[in-house]
């Protein structure tokens, strides 16, 4: 890649050409939102006002005939206005034009296009066609046959990263069609290719390979420890069902050799993010071309030399072609298999890594322990019944989130359990008749029960884990022909429990008394909700065996939910979550179905029980994000205490692919750690930059890694991709144009592989996620990986709010909570009114507090009194009209280590106020309290303090209170303790009582 990226090459035109045609890149010589990216270089040296330029430019775009061709005259710079064109085809053009000054040189722009829509998703429309030729100018060309030529000098691209050389010259037809002729008895052929030049075009044969031949051997150099790759380019004469590609071992002259247990396909088969092994099944279309990547792990003890093998590609109807495979070993041994020349495709291994998938324990969470039917884990308790579900779940956690009870908080009224209705409405009863654990591990506790009666079967296969993550996959099967009601599963909730609500279409709120919920995946981004209180929770989701993750955020209509046949059945389904005798039930129901013996439904589901941890507040208070690239010595002088670096920056140019300017990045960190500050780094898999080294292998791969879609977007995109894919996020100032990933696939396995090697060798202390395209699973695999060898490993989380039509209408943190074990802290506010939405909102949705986190506001900073009643403050320097600084200095000189959080949602807050629409946070500490108030009521209004001065732990006689000047926040003030306060609207105070 670095050769492609500082190239100045030479290339044979065609015969067509006596000289040799150079292809070079301009640095940006001139305006691409208006001549395009390219363009030819040509001289005319002889006389008169008509020009003939014969241009054999072989382009890979379709439909050249319906885009603008523009000639400027190289000494004046000025459109040249009489051209006319003649014979434009994908192979070649003819270009008359007016040689206005004279002899000299003349460029040629050939796909000039206009950038419209938003600057972050641009769309490059390319212009069509004009006529700017005067009449009496064309009837000169007309009666003109002896017309001197313009001699192509060189083709040009604004930049080496737009050159289409050498892999995106197509062949001409005349070429192709010999091709195919002197392979005429063959389903396909086979060029190889060497890991610098990526394979980049499906419909069309690069020129290359024309010159090149048909190759029936491969021959390239390598190290000692090296991850080689090469490439087998197919081309199908024919349609080719499952294409598969086996190797023989390398062997050296004295039988040393290179097995074939160590040569792998990456198109075939591989590693899947959850460690499973995985193939798949390569089909080609006649005329198209498939690369085949083949990855080689050199093994370090191996002696230098030359290894040679075969690579055999063989088809569904067993026509087989061999390539001869020549790899010279040098005596050289890469200590990190050339890991740090990423160009050479040397990380494409990393897409079947395994790195960090044991479930080993994650502090601060500790190993399960089983007792009966008991699971214990950190603060919650999970008790089993005899069927393999839930009889009891109970959380330990404080109403303050801020240590543990030694009572438990119950969620259920009764088990959670299933109905299966008959149409005569009676509930089948079940029989038990087994129940196991098949693992016990500290990450891992697995059962299996089996319950049956004369008509059905349910087998229920449970997995819980150490965060509270619990999975039931319930397996139910006809015996016999049976026509049902309804099937149901109940979660009957606690009062005390079931305080607040969101998902299945709500916000998150006080709980509603009633929700009736009906499946609409099509448009709606839900299968579940979150029900629960501060400190005992649970959400919910339900699934089958063929559940996808969609995707997320504004693409969820491009990959939306799949219905669950066995929930869904046919929109049958759906959840009413209503009061019923002592409980709050959650009714999950199907609906009425019939099945055929040995007919077979998964009714699956997953729990999360919240919250997660007890709240580390002293973490809030301590660490002060700066999310802005800066002078580490101005972000120090701040107060902040971790750098989010984002994308778009110099030293973290590209989005979600920080391996380019690690050099940078690296220095950068050094010299925040010796100030003591830490640095974090952009870096998700929602999307993925064009400027990926690995882009043109992961394209090979189908629709593995990148999603399907209509195309466009930037012209970079259109030009080297043509289709079939989704443009993404665009930073015009760096042409980073990305393109939105699938799903869960084995980039994830690269990605984790990318945060290790990041961590070791470049030293981040975390990064900064914006939205998540992946699951839990990789999420557990990340923070092992920052946090080994003692590094930090700090998460924290943007979302903006995804409560719309293109996101589905899911709550970000309902989303997002399968990850929040793992996260420091939230910044859930971008598009989030502070306003207008209720404390319970701030609570549920934005603060992360029932589930062990704290959060920061976003929009437009916030409102800093509201978010003080959760310990919230904006984030520095993101926005002019919040300054978080002011509080910041308010925490130091009170002391806010070592405080006690006591919420206003917590019954033993000893603070509160006249008003109940201003609530009261307390922050205690012996002998004195931070007391932060804000309002919520309609006006301003006055209120007083009614404090339990015994539960405060001051003496009400002595007592003082006192608001201290806070810069843009309040008035220094002394208060006595029977006064009025008074409040204005939407905001509040922050008092010291000692």
């Amino acid at each position: 890649m670095k050769s492609f990226l500082l190239f100045t090459v030479l290339f044979f035109a065609s015969s067509i050409y006596a000289q040799q045609i150079p292809y070079k890149s301009s640095a940006n010589a001139w305006n691409a939102d208006s001549l395009g990216n390219h363009r030819v270089l040509v001289q005319f040296n002889g006389i008169g006002n008509v020009a003939e330029a014969a241009v054999e430019w072989r382009r890979r775009d379709e439909h050249p005939e319906q885009k603008r061709i523009i000639v400027v005259d190289a000494k004046t710079n000025q459109r040249v206005l009489n051209v006319k064109l003649n014979n434009i085809t994908r192979e070649s053009g003819e270009i008359y034009f007016e040689p206005t000054s004279g002899a000299g040189d003349y460029y040629i722009y050939y796909m000039p296009y206009k950038s419209e829509g938003r600057s972050n998703y641009p769309k490059g429309v390319y212009l069509k066609p004009d006529t700017t030729a005067s009449l009496t100018w064309l009837t000169t060309v007309d009666a003109n046959y002896n017309v001197p030529p313009a001699t192509v000098k060189a083709f040009e691209s604004i930049d080496a990263f737009n050159s289409f050389y050498p892999m995106e010259i197509i062949a001409t037809q005349k070429e192709t069609n010999a091709i195919i002729q002197s392979s005429s008895n063959k389903s396909f052929i086979v060029f190889p290719e060497d890991r610098m030049h990526p394979i980049k075009m499906k419909d069309d044969l690069p020129q290359r390979w024309i010159e090149k031949g048909i190759q029936q051997s491969f021959t390239d150099t390598a190290s000692k420890s090296e991850n080689f790759a090469y490439q087998l380019g197919v081309f199908a004469l024919k349609d080719l069902q499952d294409v598969k590609v086996h190797f023989s071992d390398l062997t050296a002259s004295n039988g040393n050799k290179i097995a074939a247990q160590h040569i792998s396909c990456l198109n075939t088969d591989g590693i899947s993010y959850d460690a499973k092994p995985i193939h798949f099944i390569v089909n080609i279309p006649a005329k198209k071309i498939q690369p085949i990547w083949c990855l080689v792990n050199v093994p370090s003890n191996i002696a230098a030399g030359l290894y040679k093998g075969k690579a055999f590609i063989k088809d569904a109807a067993n026509e087989t072609a061999t390539v001869d495979v020549n790899l010279f070993i040098e005596n050289k041994t890469l200590a990190d298999s050339g890991i740090n020349e990423p160009w050479k495709q040397t990380r494409l291994q990393w897409l079947n890594s395994t790195l960090a998938q044991e479930n080993t324990v994650i502090k601060p969470y500790i190993p399960l322990e089983i007792k009966d039917k008991t699971i214990s884990l950190l603060g919650r308790k999970i008790i089993l019944n005899d069927n393999g579900l839930p009889k009891q779940i109970q959380t330990f956690f404080t109403e303050e989130m801020t240590g543990y009870s030694t009572r438990p908080n119950n969620l259920l009224t009764e088990p959670v359990h299933f109905h299966f209705i008959n149409n005569d409405g009676k509930n089948l009863q079940f029989k038990s008749k087994s129940f196991t654990i098949t693992k016990q591990m500290p990450g891992t506790i697995e059962w299996n029960a089996a319950s049956t009666n004369d008509t059905i079967n349910m087998n229920v296969c449970g997995h819980l884990e150490f965060d509270g993550f619990a999975s039931f996959t319930v397996k139910i099967v006809a015996m016999k022909d049976v026509a049902l009601k309804d099937i149901q599963l109940h979660i009957p909730f606690t009062k005390q429990t079931a305080k607040y609500m969101m998902g299945l279409g709500e916000k998150g709120e006080a709980r509603p008394d009633t929700i009736r919920w009906k499946w609409d995946v099509a448009h709606k981004n839900q299968d579940g909700a979150w029900i629960g209180n501060v400190n005992a929770g649970l959400q919910y989701s339900l699934r089958d065996e063929k559940y996808v993750r969609p995707l997320n955020t504004n693409f969820y209509l491009l990959k939306p939910l799949l219905l669950p046949a066995s929930w869904g059945n046919d929109d049958k389904g759906g959840i009413d979550v209503f009061q019923k005798g002592e409980a709050v039930l959650a009714n999950n129901y199907s609906g009425a179905r019939t099945m055929k013996q040995g007919d077979t439904l998964y009714y699956n589901f997953n729990l999360l029980i919240t919250p997660f941890h007890i709240i580390n507040t002293d973490f809030q208070w301590a660490t002060r994000f700066y999310h802005k690239y800066n002078n580490v010595d101005s972000i120090k002088a701040t107060g902040a205490t971790v750098v989010n670096i984002h994308h778009a920056t110099p030293i973290n140019p590209y989005i979600n692919y920080p391996f380019i300017a690690w050099k940078e990045m690296k220095a950068y960190i050094d010299s925040a750690h010796a100030i003591g500050l830490k640095v974090k780094i952009y870096n998700t898999v929602r999307e993925l930059s064009n400027r990926a080294y690995e882009l043109y292998a992961l394209r090979s791969l189908g629709h593995e890694i990148y999603s399907p879609g209509k195309g466009g977007g930037f012209s970079w995109l259109q030009e080297h991709l043509d289709s079939d894919y989704i443009a993404a996020w665009f930073v015009p100032e760096l042409n980073d144009a990305a393109i939105i990933n699938s799903g869960m696939n084995r980039w994830h396995n690269y990605y984790v592989e990318g945060m290790n090697w990041l961590t070791q060798n470049v030293g981040i202390d975390g990064i900064y996620l914006d939205d998540v395209a992946f699951d839990r699973i990789t999420m557990k695999r990340i923070k092992r990986v920052l946090t080994a060898d003692g590094h930090p490993g700090i998460i924290d989380l943007h979302s903006a709010n995804q409560y719309n039509k293109n996101d589905g209408f899911n709550n970000s943190a309902n989303l997002y909570m399968e990850h929040f074990p793992y996260l420091n802290r939230l910044w859930f506010g971008e598009y989030f009114d502070y306003e207008k939405n209720s404390p319970d909102f701030f609570l549920t949705e934005v603060s992360g507090i029932p589930f062990g986190l704290m959060g920061e506001m976003l929009q437009d900073g916030g409102n800093a009194w509201r978010g003080m009643i959760y310990g919230m403050t904006n984030r520095m320097p993101w926005s002019d009209n919040a300054d978080p600084r002011p509080i910041w200095k308010v925490w130091d000189e009170f002391g806010m280590q070592g405080t006690k959080m006591i919420g206003y949602w917590s019954s033993n807050c000893p603070v509160k106020t006249t008003n109940d629409k201003v609530l009261a946070t307390v922050y205690k500490k012996d002998g004195k309290a931070l007391i932060s108030i804000a309002s919520w009521a309609n006006n301003d209004v006055n209120v007083q303090l009614k404090i339990d001065w015994k539960q405060l732990g001051i003496d009400a006689s002595k007592a003082t209170i006192t608001a201290p000047e806070i810069k843009n926040f309040q008035p220094a003030k002394t208060f006595s303790v029977n006064d009025a306060i008074p409040v204005q609207k939407n905001k509040g105070w922050l008092l010291i009582i000692k």
